[in-house]
């Protein structure tokens, strides 16, 4: 029985171990086969759309959750600024003081 076949084209990411290592993941739940899931992870190369695809068996799963979707990489600079000074608060900003001493 699939574990994680409700998540299916969505976009997860993925904790899981590799011998001594824990490594993520992040991609498209492409697939559930009942002993792994198949993560998918498309890219533009060149002049071609490329498609990465990797299995991980249940055994390696450390953890699965579902994750935002990835911001539009052809955003426009200025759409990119406007919303970083949106999303920014004055108390963040840093404020040099004088030496007293």
């Amino acid at each position: 029985m699939a574990r994680y076949s409700e998540l299916l084209g969505r976009r997860v990411e993925v904790t899981y171990r590799v011998g001594g290592l824990t490594l993520p993941a992040t991609g498209c739940l492409a697939a559930d086969s009942g002993k792994s899931v198949f993560l998918e992870q498309s890219y533009q190369q060149k002049s071609g759309l490329k498609t990465f695809r990797w299995e991980i068996p249940y055994c390696c799963i450390v953890g699965l959750n579902e994750c935002p979707e990835v911001p539009k990489p052809y955003a426009e600079a200025g759409e990119a600024a406007k919303s970083l000074e949106e999303t920014a608060s004055p108390a963040a900003s840093l404020e040099f003081k004088k030496n007293l001493a």
